[in-house]
């Protein structure tokens, strides 16, 4: 069966797979060595899923962001890198779908498609204090048209193992800070110098190292949009949408964990209610919450993703923050409430019901994009926008 060909729920059945066969069994060694999950992304690479948000037309599987979320929590009940990168690569390739509309961009979605692309992001930088709406770096063209890009980049994730990398910079020497645009830099124009390593709590076979980024390249690699209709329209609501999805993943395997501790505390005394049943039923309520928040917020964007006035209004956004804030505070509120039941038999990291990794990856989702900064922007619209 070709990518084409799947439907969303093959595609998340494959995911599953991938999940248990191949992503789980080596999470553990990926997240003690800090390295890319090789062996899982040759088999996403192997099933066609790196590329189901490209058009069918295109050779892609054409589903919507809310089926590439459903993948993407598959991934994330195994194992939270793989799950973190294959999301970060789907917001890349929404973006070219939804803002690269030449000819290029379909040639290069489509030969995505057929050699399972790996595609990075580089939005940060050094100097502007955390904020992807502004850039130092800028596009600078020579005599024949062709550009070159130089950026330092504090965080380009699995940076060496992309096969492409979407970069902000500003249009030109001469724009403002905040007048962006994004393009694709790629081999062979394209050199990374690390200038950080990658040595964290959690999410540690993302491999996100700092990098300093040249690329050269001709004009067509950037994309059609302006950055701050990418960023409303598609890369921050996507990027939302498919992270807490990530952590929904956690939160099920969490969830999942405390249930069978529980399930093997009443065999020991059948008939008997263990107490952690209690706070069992507490948990899975908080698990219900989650999951009505995250696939919620994921229909409705597939149902209003073509309405541009939607997408560009201050209603949208805020709950697009408030999905980012809630989801990544729930999540480690549900691995901490598992901890508690399963108590040393979770605390432990020889035990079948450990949570070590599942708690320090829960924690990577609230300082991912800090949701101080994220409440910050949020009240500031919340002083100006009128509710309809």
């Amino acid at each position: 069966m070709t990518a084409s060909e799947a439907t969303g729920n093959d595609l998340t059945r494959e995911a599953d797979r991938i999940g248990a066969k191949v992503a789980g069994p080596a999470a553990g060694e990926v997240d003690r060595a800090a390295r890319f999950p090789s062996e899982a992304f040759d088999a996403l690479r192997e099933a066609s899923l790196l590329s189901v948000l490209v058009p069918s037309e295109l050779g892609g599987a054409g589903v919507t962001v809310g089926q590439a979320a459903d993948i993407v929590f598959e991934l994330g009940r195994h194992c939270a890198s793989t799950a973190m990168i294959y999301a970060m690569h789907q917001i890349q390739v929404a973006s070219l779908v939804r803002h690269g509309r030449s000819a290029f961009f379909e040639d290069y979605l489509s030969d995505l498609a057929a050699r399972q692309l790996l595609l990075a992001s580089a939005t940060t930088e050094l100097g502007v204090g955390g904020d992807v709406r502004t850039s130092v770096c800028t596009v600078e063209r020579d005599d024949a048209g062709d550009i070159r890009l130089e950026k330092m980049a504090p965080v380009i994730s699995y940076g060496e193992h992309a096969d492409g990398i979407l970069a902000t910079a500003r249009r030109a020497p001469e724009s403002p800070p905040n007048d962006q645009v994004l393009v694709l830099c790629r081999q062979p124009g394209l050199t990374l110098e690390p200038i950080s390593g990658w040595d964290t709590l959690g999410f540690r076979g993302t491999c996100s190292l700092g990098f300093r980024l040249v690329a050269e390249c001709g004009p067509e690699h950037i994309l059609d949009d302006a950055y701050a209709d990418i960023s409303s329209r598609t890369m921050l609501p996507v990027s939302h949408i498919l992270w807490s999805n990530v952590w929904l993943g956690l939160a099920t395997s969490a969830a999942d964990k405390a249930r069978h501790f529980v399930r093997s505390e009443a065999r020991k005394k059948p008939g008997v209610t263990p107490p952690s049943a209690l706070r069992l039923a507490e948990l899975v309520a908080q698990l219900q919450r989650m999951e009505e928040l995250v696939r919620g917020t994921a229909r409705r964007y597939d149902q209003q993703c073509d309405d541009l006035d939607t997408l560009a209004g201050m209603g949208f956004a805020i709950a697009m923050n408030s999905l980012k804030v809630s989801a990544s505070t729930l999540v480690v509120d549900i691995v901490n409430r598992a901890m508690a039941i399963c108590g040393m038999a979770g605390y432990r990291e020889d035990s079948p019901h450990s949570l070590g990794r599942i708690l320090r990856d829960a924690h990577g989702a609230a300082v991912m994009v800090n949701n101080d900064r994220i409440n910050s922007n949020t009240a500031q619209m919340l002083l100006i926008h009128k509710d309809d």
